[in-house]
């Protein structure tokens, strides 16, 4: 044996890494959205803003990073681009104008019953079952928890 190669550590094997199973199942999914989103004419990042507003519109960019988990600056192109597709508006707090409310339009609003097909499409493309990618979701959802208290 060569003393100069080191010798594969399980710990340190690539199908042994959590982070690399959630980062190539999540480069997966998306590939599995984009057509689905490219018929509602939106990019999977535009589609996640969209749900929350369709979850409660009149959020602030504020809000609406948080719930994201993402940095408000990185999320004003993409909400500018979803203005300019006439999706919603961006409109300054007369109190504060450093606080920008987002508002659907009507068209961002009718969206909503066009990607009510989404979730089904995505269930099917699973291969599993709607309540067994709950369970994982619930499972995710508690990992990621673990990893924002240790943040």
């Amino acid at each position: 044996m060569n003393a100069d190669k080191p010798t594969p550590c399980d710990d340190l094997l690539l199908d042994n890494q959590v982070c690399f199973a959630l980062h190539s199942t999540s480069l997966l999914m998306t590939k599995v959205y984009k057509p689905l989103l490219q018929a509602l004419g939106l990019t999977y990042p535009q589609y996640l803003a969209m749900i929350v507003l369709w979850e409660q519109d009149g959020l602030t960019v504020g809000e609406i990073s948080q719930r994201l988990i993402t940095d408000p600056g990185s999320l004003t192109p993409l909400l500018k681009r979803l203005e300019s597709e006439g999706l919603l508006k961006r409109i300054r707090s007369r109190e504060d104008e450093r606080v920008v409310l987002v508002q659907l339009t009507d068209k961002g609003r009718d969206l909503q019953l066009q990607a009510q097909r989404v979730p089904q499409c995505i269930v099917n493309a699973s291969g599993s079952t709607l309540e067994r990618l709950r369970k994982l979701q619930a499972e995710l959802l508690d990992l990621r928890a673990s990893l924002q208290k240790n943040l």
